[in-house]
């Protein structure tokens, strides 16, 4: 029973939704149109201006003007220093020495004549240093004393198997370097022998330098040597 009842009501249903829908788009279009005859309106009285007419406005701003101080008083002059008086020139007083007629006044004395210093002399050379004796410098003790290394002469042995003795006395020469550079036989021991075991000896010894005045110096000394056999 119910269905035949819902079928009749539901053409009307769908009329009205339908009604109702159209009533909107109606009423939504007349919205639109009044719209677009008020900017019509308004374009019209150029109220709205177009994109052409716009302007860009550009805002500069002003600096308020810049307070001027007062000038400044300017400063008092200063007070002039007062110059110092010059003080007064010293007077001259003549003072006037008075002369009796019996008084007797001794005349100035000449004046004295130019001294003339003479030119100072050089002063004089230095001495000259005494010379220097010539040759050797001689020795006044033996050579032995002076000589740090000497080697004592070698006996030979044939004047050993001939009993051969004496005593030999040799002149030396040293040079600068305390070196012998010369020897001779001043007085002979007899034997030959025995003399050139003695010059053979001598001739290796070292020396002090003897000195003149701080300086090396060549110098002669005497030696004596003397031959001994014993256990004979």
């Amino acid at each position: 029973m119910s269905q035949p009842c819902d079928a009749g009501l539901a053409p009307a249903f769908v009329f009205s939704r339908h009604r109702l829908a159209m009533q909107r788009v109606f009423s939504l279009s007349f919205v639109l149109l009044l719209h677009a005859a008020i900017l019509w309106a308004l374009w019209q009285h150029r109220l709205i201006p177009g994109r052409e007419e716009a302007m860009t406005l550009f805002v500069n701003f002003i600096a308020p003007p810049a307070i001027e101080k007062p000038p400044s008083p300017p400063p008092p002059p200063k007070p002039a220093r007062a110059k110092p008086a010059p003080a007064p020139a010293p007077r001259l007083v003549a003072e006037t020495i008075s002369v009796a007629p019996t008084d007797y006044v001794a005349p100035p004395p000449p004046p004295e004549p130019p001294r003339i210093e003479a030119p100072l002399a050089p002063p004089p050379p230095p001495a000259p240093a005494p010379a220097l004796p010539a040759g050797p410098v001689a020795l006044g003790s033996e050579l032995a004393v002076a000589c740090p290394e000497r080697t004592p002469p070698t006996y030979p042995a044939i004047a050993r198997r001939l009993g051969e003795e004496g005593t030999v006395v040799l002149r030396v020469e040293l040079d600068e370097t305390g070196a012998v550079v010369f020897a001779e036989v001043k007085t002979s021991s007899g034997a030959r022998r025995l003399d050139e075991a003695a010059l053979a000896a001598v001739k290796t010894w070292r020396c002090t330098p003897a000195r003149r005045n701080g300086q090396p110096v060549r110098a002669t000394a005497l030696q004596p040597f003397k031959f001994v056999l014993q256990g004979n």
